[in-house]
């Protein structure tokens, strides 16, 4: 992880060279949410779904860093006063209070923008075809059907009384949507037919589940130093998540069993998939 992370970073930082010009506050925007910090948890997965396929790390890793840029982009909009009114992020103020308000809204806009621009480009990968379903993957995933549906079911979810399959719902497609594509995004750089990526995509579907009660856990347990942004807010705003409906102990033996079935899905892989595997594990076991 720490490996992907840094070369996450070093991506950035040579697609975010800061202008000699008025635009260079929006480029300094953008690197103060895309560099440093983070788990990398989506370029990680982009990686390890590679892996399994003999893709070309460079093209991987180009691609994880699209997902990544959309994830950023996420974050920034999600920290607006508008939306959860956050401070923190990563362990450094958010682009809003870093710089303001009408620059985070911008650097996110431009995010979005250079995700699809990377796995649009030939240098990710010289076919065309599995360039085009990328971009589309990505769309699905990152748009109403995907993980803008769930923050907008997340913006009505203060008080309104969500049952669990609900809350389920909405975490699929909040968290989970974009975990999905990182799996997909290997398996398409590998030129695997649709038909083949069940395995994968059970997997993702159980650990996105697995990753956000691991996370509400962390909202209700963590350290903020720890976590990197301020915990407790969902149960202040009378928000149903897995552990209001579950309860800690029944959440976490839920997140444990999802693991389980997630690393099942992985049947057909041998040690090529021990990396994914791994993954499935830290998702529960993180503090961050």
């Amino acid at each position: 992880m720490a490996q992907i992370a840094a070369a996450v970073d070093a991506e950035f930082d040579a697609l975010l060279p800061v202008p000699d010009d008025a635009r260079r506050p929006l480029y300094e925007a953008m690197r103060h949410a895309a560099i440093g910090g983070g788990k990398r948890l989506r370029p990680l997965l982009v990686c390890a779904s590679a892996q399994l396929f003999n893709v070309d790390p460079q093209a991987a890793l180009r691609t994880g860093t699209a997902i990544e840029a959309i994830h950023v982009y996420s974050l920034i909009h999600d920290d607006l006063p508008a939306m959860d009114d956050d401070d923190m992020r990563r362990g450094k103020p958010t682009v809003h209070k870093a710089f303001d308000e009408a620059t985070a809204i911008l650097a996110g806009d431009s995010l979005h923008a250079l995700a699809f621009g990377l796995v649009a480009d030939p240098d990710t990968h010289p076919d065309p075809f599995v360039r085009a379903e990328l971009a589309l993957e990505l769309a699905r995933a990152s748009g109403p059907a995907g993980m803008a549906g769930g923050q907008m079911m997340d913006l009505v979810a203060d008080g309104a009384g969500f049952d669990l399959a609900t809350v389920t719902r909405l975490q699929a497609l909040k968290t989970g949507a974009l975990i999905g594509v990182c799996l997909e995004a290997g398996a398409i750089l590998g030129r695997v037919p649709p038909e083949g990526r069940a395995g994968l995509r059970g997997y993702a579907r159980d650990l996105g589940l697995a990753f956000q009660i691991a996370d509400d856990l962390l909202d209700v347990e963590g350290d903020a130093a720890a976590v990197g942004k301020a915990v407790g807010k969902d149960a202040a705003a009378g928000k149903a998540t897995f552990l209001s409906l579950l309860g800690v102990d029944r959440a976490r033996a839920q997140a444990s069993m999802l693991v389980d079935q997630a690393v099942e899905h992985l049947h057909g892989f041998g040690a090529e998939a021990d990396l994914l595997r791994q993954v499935a594990r830290y998702a529960v076991e993180r503090d961050r």
